[in-house]
């Protein structure tokens, strides 16, 4: 079940929001030109090259612009209904 948003920042928003699905693309980049040299979407990157461990999906609140992970905003929303009684 999906749980109810509140926007950290501005505190009001809680139904207009963008979800924002973050797909990472390990790449080797040239160090002159900035050009990829070497795409790992394939295979498996080099042992030097770390995964994305981030989270997949971010959260904008379409009143105020602010971006951040989804349990920001969940965490709000669940302190503010602990202060309503």
């Amino acid at each position: 079940m999906p749980d109810p948003y509140l926007c950290p920042n501005c505190k009001t928003n809680k139904t207009r929001f963008n979800l924002i699905e973050q797909v990472a693309t390990p790449v080797r980049l040239d160090p002159n030109t900035g050009s990829i040299v070497e795409n790992f979407a394939d295979r498996s990157p080099d042992p030097f090259h770390l995964p994305y461990r981030g989270p997949e999906l971010k959260v904008q609140c379409a009143v105020c612009g602010v971006i951040d992970d989804e349990i920001a905003f969940i965490k709000r929303a669940q302190s503010m209904a602990k202060q309503i009684p």
